[in-house]
């Protein structure tokens, strides 16, 4: 149950839609103008990435600069 996001094209507005089922993607309602012209956005996914060799910003900002 993926979020998609998608712009007005009668309003312009940007916005984020919870869609239960690719059967009703088509459904999808402008919450600012209550409009059904809308278009969905190609966007990307997020992932998290672990494992030994991943890098945390914690690990990386907690080197210490020494003063010589």
């Amino acid at each position: 149950m993926p979020i998609f996001e998608y712009d007005c094209t009668d309003c312009g507005r940007p916005f984020e839609e919870f869609v239960r089922s690719l059967n009703t993607a088509d459904q999808v309602v402008c919450p600012a103008c209550k409009s059904t012209q809308v278009r969905k956005k190609i966007s990307t996914f997020a992932s998290k990435v672990s494992g030994a060799n991943s890098l945390s910003l914690s690990s990386a900002s907690s080197c210490s600069t020494g003063s010589v």
